[in-house]
């Protein structure tokens, strides 16, 4: 008896270092403490006389006042559990099968009877099934070996149980089961082993699960079984305590909302912070969660005039006009001077210029037989330089001819020289370059055929090219 209690007392010890951090999955279980062994069942003729003083401890039970039985289970799927328990115990009250009186039985004590037993149980749990959390109902079947002192036999067991969990390691269980003797031979004390109840009550721990990062969840249930999380995630662990767990979420380490996979919206414009160019600003999504207060597709970060519609090109200010000719600036090819569409913003040449530029070049006088001015000549020059500045887009051609004095081959000569220097002069007065061409034509061009009209026909003109 003795050796009995430490070798329990040592399996409690060996329990209670592996509960802390076991659930109610665990698969092993170890229960133990005191049975009772009743005989009166079996000594009873009727089925009614056999449990009516089922629970008359007092008269008819044996207990032994010690740990006196011992039970190691294992669950094997579903809520099927199979164990094997071993009991011993004391036999002081024997009831006979020869009643006394009518409805008594005999008690004798039989002496020094041991009962020893080894037993093999299938148990069915009922606590799922009827969805309770603390209270385990069960029903029991299987077979065993007993011995009452020098008689030993098989039996067929089968009863009912209860366990209350304190924890969901931890529970104080009873146990009632009926074992049908295979032996039917008379109820002679160390010759024949009765039927009878044997009654189990004690406390159950649970163990035998792996939970790897000691969350509490064990590695079967736990979807992350190598990382510490939380019950309520099925083991997994959420960081940043927004209800999303880290493999799931995009931004681990900062709350955050589940439509954005756990990351955070700030000025709550709908775009995560982390895809916010803006994120302490609401914006708009079409524009990375930036504002655009004018609504010209520019954000106002990056608009120069934020209250202004302007077009992207030209960081979302208007473009100018500066010459007022309704012609923005980007296509006005002569911005600071009035035009017209028509002309790219630049002022058409008018019949009325090209006559003054002709009356001014008619006057042009060069030395005679040369290309130089006279000096009179610049200030003609000049005039006709400011003309043609008002025009800074319009190409013009600059034309010389001379009259009949002379050869053919010298006039020729002397009018494209006098035609160069006039473009000469204008060039280096600041008219492009690009927009003048000179020509020279003799005396092939005469516009005055009398002796009184020679003078005329030694002239320059200047024409809008095209």
């Amino acid at each position: 008896m003795k050796h009995l209690n430490k070798l329990v007392a040592a399996l409690v010890l060996l329990v209670g270092l592996n509960v802390q951090a076991q659930d109610s999955n665990n698969p092993w279980a170890i229960s133990f403490g005191t049975n009772a062994v009743d005989t009166r069942v079996s000594a009873a003729s009727k089925i009614k006389d056999q449990f009516s003083q089922y629970f008359d401890a007092k008269e008819y039970w044996n207990v032994l006042p010690s740990i006196s039985y011992i039970t190691v289970s294992k669950n094997v799927g579903g809520n099927f559990t199979f164990g094997v328990t071993g009991s011993i115990n004391k036999i002081k009250r024997f009831v006979n099968t020869r009643p006394t009186t009518y409805g008594d039985y005999e008690v004798i004590n039989p002496g020094d009877l041991s009962y020893y037993s080894a037993d093999g149980t299938i148990k069915y749990s009922f606590m799922e099934m009827l969805g309770w959390k603390m209270i385990d109902p069960s029903a029991h079947v299987g077979g065993g070996y007993t011995s009452f002192g020098d008689a030993s036999y098989g039996t067929f067991n089968g009863g009912f149980g209860l366990t209350v969990w304190f924890t969901e390691m931890v529970g104080f269980s009873i146990q009632s089961t009926y074992k049908n003797s295979l032996d039917k031979s008379d109820r002679v004390i160390n010759s024949d082993v009765p039927s009878h109840m044997q009654h189990l009550i004690g406390l159950t721990f649970k163990f035998g699960g792996k939970d790897t990062d000691g969350d509490g969840v064990y590695d079967k249930d736990d979807s992350c079984p190598e990382i510490k999380g939380l019950k309520q995630f099925k083991g997994c662990p959420d960081t940043d305590g927004d209800g999303i767990i880290d493999g799931s979420d995009s931004c681990p380490e900062i709350a955050g909302l589940a439509e954005f996979q756990g990351c955070p919206d700030t000025d709550a414009d709908g775009v995560a912070d982390k895809d916010d160019a803006c994120p302490d600003v609401a914006g708009l999504k079409t524009l990375g969660g930036c504002p655009d207060a004018d609504g010209d597709g520019v954000t106002d970060k990056a608009d120069k005039c934020p209250t202004v519609k302007g077009p992207k090109d030209n960081a979302g200010c208007p473009w100018p006009d500066t010459d007022g000719d309704s012609v923005l600036d980007k296509d006005d090819k002569c911005p600071d001077v009035k035009g017209t569409a028509a002309n790219s913003g630049c002022p058409e040449v008018t019949e009325t210029a090209i006559k003054t530029l002709n009356e001014y070049a008619k006057t042009i006088l060069f030395e005679s037989g040369k290309a130089s001015f006279q000096k009179q000549t610049f200030a003609v020059l000049q005039s006709i330089t400011s003309i043609l500045k008002e025009y800074p887009t319009a190409k013009f051609s600059i034309e010389g001819h001379t009259d009949d004095s002379g050869s053919v081959a010298f006039n020729q000569t002397l009018s494209e020289n006098r035609a160069s220097a006039v473009k000469n002069y204008l060039v280096e007065n600041g008219v492009a370059a690009e927009r003048l061409t000179s020509a020279g034509y003799g005396k092939s061009r005469p516009i005055d055929k009398t002796k009184a009209g020679k003078a005329n026909n030694r002239r320059v003109e200047v024409k809008l090219a095209n």
